[in-house]
Parts: structure tokens; C-alpha cells; sequence
């Protein structure tokens, strides 16, 4: 039976494969053979483009892109929350047939024992340096290798519970291995991503397809990293340490942890007590017993490893000798990933397992060897010569893309410092199928495979995440996540796999209804909170404001002095319009500012990123709706930002209004579809506090001091416009448009949901949920204290006293004085809820802090 099926061309869709791309000269072709015609595995995809034709084909790939944006997959290599970058996919899936999966497969399984073996030998018994397989060298001089793991205690058979291999087909088709990742594998939740995806805009192809699904292997997971604390407990805490929102692959990890069911954590959610780890929360502190961590070896530990850490848990190396915690993959598996491990992994695998390796390494030559380094010096320009100790910095050095002057200087770095290089064969990357500009072409492919520990040993899988070079100019594919697109990987059965049996889990109950969340997710959703209630009220005022310049009725000057530094004073951004006669003249530019300058605190886009940021950092919390309205909300910031470019547009108030809706979609979906918990209670402490703090601000700088008639009825309909009060007070008080009608509205008013009682009454409602950690605390706790002044304060108000006018100041002194005392009861409110739900402690440093280098 032919492995090749030549296509049939005869419509103008079908020129997609009349001559779809040159055939790679020096490399393999994963679609297509020699002649051009298409792979067996292919013919589906084929088949499948050519009745898609390109406008089918570049409406799949707009949908997956939108998908992904919405989804919030990305690969962030900046802090920007306003331009994430978005996760890279090609729509078309690289395939393969399961009788081929299966033999690499076998293959992959083996390579994970090894390097399981390996991590027990070089931490253990070392019989591999004693005998000499592993010129010791290697070892000793590299970074990665932490003495303080020798011989730690592991509860399973496998020490490994993650093992990925980059892989390169060669000019044959064979596979070959380029590359091992020990520490912190990455990439299989983005696999799981694509393969969302994907199945989403190819539905039917998929189905028919009898591709291979990745649920049991993550089902796997979930067991292996259970039965790892077994001998701990029978329902063990298992927790993600992530190194933070701006971590490159955080997005996967926050994916890979709400997958798996566990809280995602960062180094200062966990703390060391009494020789245990431990997550603090808003109930107090709760044991960890297992860690899957994404944070490298050396940021793992202040104490004893990097002190310079910001990542780590002081204190947590000791406590995994002590065998009460388990880390995975366990510290120092890092020093696995050396490249030049390779050179010598046949003779590894000889010794260890008595066994020839089934899946060959790319051929490697380690120049501490002294006949490796003279092959190395005699054929650099065909050798990719790399660090032998792996870091973030470190980069491979293509000897091909060298000239004279380049090969020289590599030559003397090299000889300067043998053991601190390897040198590689160069494979081309297969080429695979991608979908670009409306057309088909090929890249250069490269493969991560995916394996786990098992009770059987390891479980690979099925497929992995594929990657292509980014870009037409590139001849070689990253082996970093950035700078390179993916692909779905499909392997192709030829029947319908079964049902996976999912076991029950036997976590009590009453851990199951508890809303366990590390102290640092609730801060963040508190301030989301405040940002976007700042940001709201900020954009009603200025909308405001716009409509009061540009209306058809005149507006006084002392009308538009007190709304003009009443938005300097709610926005915080000071002097502003405060005697400042010529900016009130010609407000434009500050207005401008205030609205789109991001680098002015108080400004109303400052606020929206401070609130995307705070989202960023909880964005495993956040309902697929939420990361849609969130997305919306970026493209409306840079619609702002275009149209403010040359100063205020022509119509400034309308182009306010899409930022608006976005926070008033983003509240009603809070309100209506979270559950309510102690991440939403946060939440809506911080919008409550907020808008009663800017209420009352709002209240004291608009109405305190006397105006004409006119005036004063033109300034308390803008606040009352602002607040979206305006109709109702219309229809209740007709056109008496006295300063106690509207304080009566917008404070004590318990209909109002905007009223200045309403959020006070709101916020004494929830701190009364809170969790109690006084428990010694005799009467009110403080926080209630200055809740239940400020309800006293507003409710016992005289509201005809509040807008009489002191002959002494000329101004409403007793509403300033009561706003500004219900302000700083609030204010103290917040710090109070800070100092006793947020953390804010430093963790142990070390005494003396190691100097030595790394970058050996």
C-alpha cells in the first residue's frame, strides 16, 4: 500500500496545492513527498482545505485568533496589560498515523526512565562519575547541581514526574532528539489550548479524524501528583507556584492549574513554619503538601539558593529534605538539561539501564573532551555550538550564519573555557504546512513531546506541541516558546477511543466548600475593584464635563471653575485646575491628559491599566465572559488613544462612552454570575469603598461652596448627570433644584444604589462576613467601627444645616467637614481590611549572601 496520494486539482479552490510550496531542498516534508504528492496521514487536511478554499481558510484562522484572544492566551515577554501577545497558532494541525506515534512513543518512554534514573544516580549513589561515564566536570561545575538535594527523600518510584524532549525530523523522516526539559517543562497547556481550538474551528474534521485525545494523559497528572503525598494524607493540598503575571508562560500556568483543579500560587502566598509549607489565606494558614513548580531551581529558595530571589520560598529546600513537602520535578533536576549530557547519554543509558537508546540525540560534542574539541574546532561552520550550562541568558550559536571574523572569535571563546561549551549537529527542521496571507507555505517544524510518571512507568502525551519558525527569513525554529508559531499535533487512529474512566476523589467536603485563596488573589480583586470604580467615575464627570462645555446653553466660569477642579480633585491628579486661571480658560489639553495620558497618576487610561494589571494577576479567576469584555475593553483604549492623538476630538463626550459600557458589562457580570465567595465579597468591598469615598469627594468639591442661582443649579445637575441621578431627581423634586433635594438623593437615599448610604450600609453587610482573626478582640472589631460611624454620621446628617452657608468661610462648612470625616473613616477602613487580610511581610533572607557567579 502506497503511502502517498496524489491530490486533485480542478477548481480555482483547489490551486492551493497545484504547487504549494518549494520542496525543502535539504530537510523533510511533512505534507508531501518528493514528487509532490500528499502523505497518507495528510490527505483528510487535503482534502478538508481544499473544500474550505482560502476564504474558508482565512475565516477558520481569524476565528481561532479571536479564540485565543478571548481565551487570554498569551505569551507575554512585557508588563504592558493594554498588549498582551497574543498565543501564535497555525489552524493547520501537523499529523501522524498511530502505528508511527506508537514506536516513538516507546522511544519517549524509555528516554524519561533514563533521565530518571540519572537524576536518582548524580543526587545519589553517582556510579555514573565514579566509573567515569560522566566526566565529572560536567557535573560539579555546573550551576544547576544543588548538593543540598544529595540523597532527599522521594515518596515514589520515579523522581522525574515531568519529562519533555524537543525533537527534529531528519532528512529521512527520522526523529531525533535535540533537547531534554527536567526542570519546569512548558508547553502542554498550550498543546491543550491549540487543541481547544482547533477542534472548535475544524469540527467535523477533527471528529472524522479519530485523533487521539489528551484527557488521559492529564488525568494522569491530576493521579501522579495525588498518590504523591500519599503517605502524607489522604486529601493533600497541592498547589502551582507560578513565578507571576510576567512570567512568559503564565497564561499556561493559570490555564493548567484551573484544568487541574488547583489554586495557583506565587513565592510569597507560601510560608515556612515549624518545618512545613504552608498557604496563607484568609482563614490563616493552610499546609501544602505537594508543589508543582514553575519556578527554576536556583529562584526556588532564598535561604539557601538565590538570595536575590524574589520567586521562592525562604526556608522550602529544608523542609523537602525533611520530607514534608514533595516539590516536582524536584529541585535540581535543572542540571539534566545540560546539553553536554548528551554526548555521553548512550554509554548513560548503557550503564543504567543495560539498554541501546531507541530515540537518538542529535550528534554532540562536549569541548571539554579533548578529541571532541579538536572535531569541533576542525567543523564549526557546520556545528551549533551551545552553553553547556543552561540559563535564561544563554543563546546557540549557529556556526553556519558565522563569517571569519565571527568563527575566530567563537574559536577563542571556546578555547578560553572548554567545559563551558557544546557543540551539536545541525538538522534543517522538517518543513510543515502553515496558513499565512491568504495562502499556503511551509516552515521549519519542531516538536515537544509531552511524558509523565505512572504506576506503569510513563505516560506519554499523544502528540505534543509543534512549533514552526515565525517568519519566511527563519531557517530555524527557537527552542523557546517566544519567536515561533504553534501547531495542534494530531496522531490519527483508526478506531474510536474509549471513554477514560475518571476515579472519584475522596477530598472531605468540608474542603471542598472551603474558598481556600492565597491573601495575595483577594488584594488583587480588591483593588480591580477600586481601579474600576475610579476609572468609572472619572469618565462619568469628564463625559460630564464635555457635555456641559459643548452644550448649547452657556456655562458660567464659576460653573466650569468648580467641575473643572473637581476632576482634578476626584482624579487625584494635582495641581491641575487649581489656580491655574489659564488652564480653566483653556482646559483642552489638561482635559486631553486626564483622559489618555497613561504616565498621570489619577488619569482615567492610568486607572484602566492599573485595573488590567490587577486582572492580569488573577486572570486564573476571571469567567471566560469577563476576559471577552476585558479584551473589548483594550480595543476601546487604543480606539481613545487614536482618536486623542491630535488633542480632544470634535465630539470628546461620545468617544467616552464605549470605555463606559465595558465597566458597567464587566460590574453586571460580577454581580449576576460570580459565586458569591470571598473573591467576589473583595471585590465588591473595594467598588464600595471606592464609590463612597469618590461619592463623598465628588459631594465636598462640587456643592460646598455657594453659587448664584444659575450656577449652583447648573453645577448640582452635572453631579447629579454624573451619577446617572439626574432623571430620577427631575421626576421627584420637578425643578426645585435645591442643594438639600440633592444631598437628600445622593446620600441618604437608600433607594439610590449610588447613594452615599447605600454603599456604607453594602460595605457593613460584607466585612460582617469576613473571617474573624480577632478572636482575643472584645466588642466591634475596628473595622466595624468606623463603618458603623460613618452609617451614624450620614443617617444622623441634618440636611438643611449641611447646605446652609457659613457667614464666617463663605462656604458649606459642615458638608465639608462631614464628607471629609466620612472620607478618612473609609480610608482607615481600607487599611484596616490591608493590614489584616493582605500580606505584606518580608520573608528570611540569608545572613550572608553568596557571591559567587553562575554565569560560568
Amino acid at each position: 500500500m502506497t503511502d502517498t496520494v496524489a491530490p486533485s486539482i480542478t477548481t480555482t479552490a483547489d490551486e492551493l496545492f497545484v504547487a504549494p510550496y518549494l520542496a525543502p531542498s535539504n530537510a523533510y516534508d511533512e505534507a508531501f513527498d518528493g514528487r509532490g504528492s500528499v502523505r497518507l496521514p495528510w490527505q483528510a487536511i487535503t482534502t478538508a482545505m481544499q473544500q474550505l478554499g482560502a476564504e474558508g481558510m482565512q475565516d477558520r484562522h481569524l476565528r481561532a485568533q479571536r479564540i485565543l484572544r478571548d481565551d487570554g492566551a498569551t505569551y507575554n515577554l512585557k508588563s504592558d496589560p493594554l498588549s498582551p501577545n497574543v498565543w501564535s497558532l497555525d489552524i493547520i494541525p501537523n499529523v501522524m498515523m498511530k502505528a508511527e506515534w506508537l514506536k516513538l512513543e516507546s522511544a519517549l518512554q524509555q528516554r524519561a526512565k533514563l533521565f530518571d534514573l540519572l537524576y536518582k544516580d548524580l543526587y545519589g549513589e553517582q556510579r555514573l562519575l565514579k566509573e567515569g561515564v560522566i566526566p565529572s566536570e560536567i557535573i560539579f561545575s555546573h550551576p544547576g547541581f544543588l548538593r543540598q538535594c544529595h540523597d532527599m527523600p522521594w515518596p515514589s518510584e520515579h523522581r522525574l514526574t515531568f519529562h519533555a524532549v524537543d525533537l527534529v525530523r531528519d532528512q529521512s523522516g527520522r526523529f531525533i532528539a535535540t533537547g531534554d526539559r527536567t526542570q519546569a517543562p512548558s508547553g502542554a497547556g498550550y498543546a491543550l489550548e491549540n487543541r481547544t481550538v482547533v477542534s472548535r474551528i475544524l469540527p467535523s474534521l477533527f471528529r472524522d479524524s479519530r485523533t487521539m485525545r489528551l484527557s488521559g494523559f492529564f488525568q494522569t497528572v491530576r493521579e501522579t501528583i495525588s498518590q504523591l503525598a500519599a503517605h502524607i494524607t489522604e486529601s493533600p493540598r497541592i498547589v502551582v507556584l507560578t513565578p507571576g503575571a510576567y512570567s512568559s508562560t503564565y497564561f499556561e500556568q493559570a490555564f493548567l492549574a484551573n484544568h487541574l483543579g488547583y489554586p495557583l500560587v506565587q513565592g510569597g502566598d507560601l510560608t515556612v513554619r515549624n518545618g512545613k509549607v504552608w498557604m496563607k489565606s484568609l482563614d490563616g494558614l493552610s499546609r501544602v503538601d505537594v508543589i508543582l513548580r514553575r519556578v527554576e531551581d536556583a529562584f526556588c529558595d532564598q535561604a539557601e539558593l538565590r538570595s536575590d530571589s524574589g520567586l521562592g520560598v525562604p526556608g522550602l529546600l529544608e523542609v523537602a529534605r525533611q520530607g514534608n513537602v514533595i516539590v516536582t520535578n524536584p529541585l535540581g533536576s535543572g542540571l539534566l538539561e545540560t546539553p553536554a549530557l548528551l554526548a555521553f547519554l548512550p554509554d548513560i543509558a548503557q550503564c543504567l539501564m543495560g539498554e541501546e537508546l531507541l530515540l537518538p540525540s542529535v550528534d554532540s560534542y562536549w569541548c571539554g573532551n579533548a578529541k571532541q574539541l579538536d572535531y569541533v574546532l576542525n567543523n564549526l561552520p557546520q556545528l551549533i555550538i551551545k552553553p553547556a550550562f543552561r540559563s535564561q541568558l544563554s543563546k546557540s550559536v549557529y556556526g553556519h550564519q558565522l563569517d571569519k571574523q565571527g568563527l575566530a572569535d567563537m574559536t577563542a571563546a571556546i578555547l578560553e573555557n572548554p567545559i563551558a561549551y557544546v557543540a551539536q549537529t545541525y538538522i534543517p527542521g522538517s518543513h510543515s504546512p502553515i496558513w499565512e496571507d491568504g495562502a499556503l507555505s511551509s516552515r521549519p517544524c519542531i516538536l515537544r513531546t509531552f511524558s509523565v510518571a505512572s504506576d506503569e512507568g510513563y505516560r506519554v502525551m499523544p502528540g505534543g506541541l509543534a512549533r514552526v519558525a515565525d517568519s519566511r527569513d527563519q531557517t530555524i525554529v527557537s527552542k523557546n516558546l517566544s519567536g515561533s508559531r504553534s501547531k495542534d499535533m494530531w496522531i490519527l487512529s483508526d478506531t474510536v477511543e474509549a471513554d477514560i474512566d475518571v476515579p472519584l476523589d475522596n477530598l472531605p467536603g468540608a474542603q471542598a466548600e472551603a474558598a481556600n485563596l492565597p491573601s495575595r488573589v483577594i488584594e488583587n480583586l480588591f483593588w480591580f475593584g477600586r481601579y474600576a470604580e475610579r476609572a468609572e467615575m472619572s469618565l462619568r464627570l469628564m463625559r460630564t464635563i464635555f457635555k456641559q462645555l459643548n452644550g448649547i446653553d452657556i456655562f458660567p466660569t464659576e460653573s466650569r471653575k468648580v467641575l473643572l477642579c473637581a476632576m482634578s480633585d476626584i482624579s487625584g491628579s494635582l495641581p491641575g485646575f487649581h489656580d491655574q486661571p489659564e488652564l480653566l480658560e483653556n482646559p483642552n489639553d489638561e482635559l486631553a491628559a486626564l483622559v489618555v495620558d497613561s504616565q498621570r497618576m489619577g488619569s482615567i487610561k492610568s486607572n484602566l491599566q492599573q485595573m488590567l494589571a490587577c486582572a492580569e494577576q488573577v486572570k486564573e479567576m476571571l469567567s471566560a465572559d469577563t476576559r471577552i469584555i476585558l479584551n473589548e475593553l483594550r480595543d476601546h483604549i487604543h480606539s481613545i488613544d487614536r482618536a486623542y492623538i491630535n488633542g480632544l476630538p470634535p465630539v470628546p463626550e461620545e468617544s467616552l462612552d464605549s470605555l463606559v459600557t465595558s465597566l458597567l458589562a464587566i460590574s453586571g457580570l460580577n454581580h449576576e454570575s460570580m459565586l458569591r465567595g470571598m473573591d467576589w465579597m473583595f471585590q465588591e468591598i473595594g467598588r464600595r469603598t471606592e464609590r463612597a469615598m469618590l461619592t463623598a469627594n465628588l459631594l465636598k468639591n462640587t456643592l460646598s461652596e455657594p453659587l448664584p442661582s444659575l450656577q449652583q443649579q447648573q453645577v448640582l445637575e452635572s453631579v447629579l448627570l454624573s451619577v446617572e441621578a439626574l432623571i430620577s431627581f427631575r421626576r421627584r423634586y420637578r425643578t426645585r433644584a435645591r442643594v438639600s433635594y440633592g444631598l437628600d438623593l445622593l446620600m441618604i437615599d437608600r433607594s439610590n444604589p449610588r447613594s452615599l448610604i447605600y454603599q456604607v450600609e453594602q460595605l457593613r453587610k460584607y466585612v460582617s462576613e469576613l473571617p474573624t482573626t480577632d478572636q482575643g478582640t472584645l466588642g466591634l472589631s475596628p473595622e466595624n467601627r468606623f463603618i458603623i460611624k460613618s452609617l451614624n454620621d450620614i443617617q444622623l446628617a441634618d440636611l438643611d444645616s449641611l447646605a446652609q452657608i457659613d457667614e464666617t468661610s463663605q462656604t458649606r462648612h459642615n458638608l465639608t467637614e462631614l464628607m471629609t470625616q466620612v472620607m478618612d473613616n473609609l480610608e482607615h477602613l481600607t487599611t484596616i481590611l490591608s493590614d489584616k487580610y493582605f500580606d505584606h511581610t518580608a520573608g528570611p533572607q540569608q545572613l550572608v549572601k553568596a557571591k559567587w557567579k553562575n554565569n560560568v
